[in-house]
């Protein structure tokens, strides 16, 4: 692929930025800033696939300057180059080479992470059976979770690269995805499962990169604890469950009640107590008062 034009890309503000997002179907974004030789090369590479990008992927390609967006798709920040595919992040996690980055896209013009729910979960991984379906790398994400949404981006280029090779997904840990959530024992979020062969291992690691993500599926998990993954609850479980949460829920508010009225537990304490000590009372008179065993004389014969 030749440059074709090597006229400069159009330099948008964040405004704009957001109305193409909005408007366009597919389109690349340059995240840059001034003094940045690793920027310049990206917008040099760019600059050359722009037609190829407008002719055969029919991608609108732009770039923007100290965006306070790019904290949104990029941990690392600028340089940044992200696909965005009807408003799904796409960021790009290669060299600033011409054939990759067109490779790169031009495989992946739609979406790769799956979104799972509660519903289909079981259906789609066979997480329990380790059955068909291949390897699951999901994540637990949460609307009001920031880390969540900052790797949208970053889970979408994992997605990408592990293609055909592992099942990306991510799983709405609040909302559609709760009682998986609760099924995995998912306590913070943004959390991170593999599922591979009826086993789970939980992504510790305090990196959150696209390379960190791919080894972990590829061959790092073995350094993790492989899990029994759990069996879905039957009704009976849900049931259990209920009970469990509303006695910590009575027990809770009792204690509460307790911490603003004292008065009533020594009311309750003196109350045991002179049961207590009635009851001790009767058990001793009882004994003292137990008549004595008369023996019956024998007849003389």
């Amino acid at each position: 692929m030749g440059i074709l034009d090597n006229l400069s890309l159009q330099n948008v503000s964040d405004d704009d930025l957001l109305h193409l997002i909005k408007e366009k179907e597919k389109l690349i974004v340059l995240f840059s800033k001034a003094n940045c030789p690793a920027c310049d090369k990206f917008e040099d590479q760019l600059e050359s696939l722009n037609e190829d990008f407008k002719k055969h992927l029919n991608v609108f390609t732009v770039k923007t300057e100290n965006s306070n967006l790019v904290r949104l798709y990029s941990p690392s920040k600028e340089p940044a180059v992200v696909f965005f595919r009807h408003g799904v992040p796409l960021l790009y996690n290669g060299e600033p080479d011409e054939n990759e980055i067109y490779g790169f896209f031009e495989k992946n013009q739609s979406p790769a992470v799956k979104e799972l729910t509660d519903k289909i979960f079981e259906h789609m991984t066979q997480a329990a059976t380790g059955a068909t379906t291949g390897d699951w790398f999901v994540m637990f994400y949460g609307a009001s979770c920031v880390e969540c949404q900052r790797l949208h981006a970053v889970w979408e280029s994992v997605g990408a690269t592990l293609r055909g090779r592992v099942n990306v997904a991510r799983v709405d840990a609040n909302l559609a995805g709760s009682n998986t959530a609760k099924r995995f024992k998912i306590s913070k979020l943004p959390s991170f499962l593999f599922f591979r062969l009826g086993k789970v291992y939980r992504y510790d690691l305090p990196k959150h990169d696209v390379i960190s993500f791919v080894s972990f599926a590829q061959d790092w998990y073995r350094n993790s604890k492989a899990e029994a993954v759990p069996l879905l609850a039957s009704p009976f479980d849900d049931v259990v469950d209920w009970c469990v949460e509303i006695l910590k829920y009575y027990i809770a508010y009792g204690l509460e009640i307790l911490a603003i009225y004292p008065w009533i537990w020594q009311i309750g304490l003196a109350g045991f107590s002179l049961v207590a000590i009635t009851a001790l009372i009767a058990i001793v008179k009882a004994g003292k008062t137990k008549p004595k065993e008369v023996k019956k004389e024998k007849k003389s014969k």
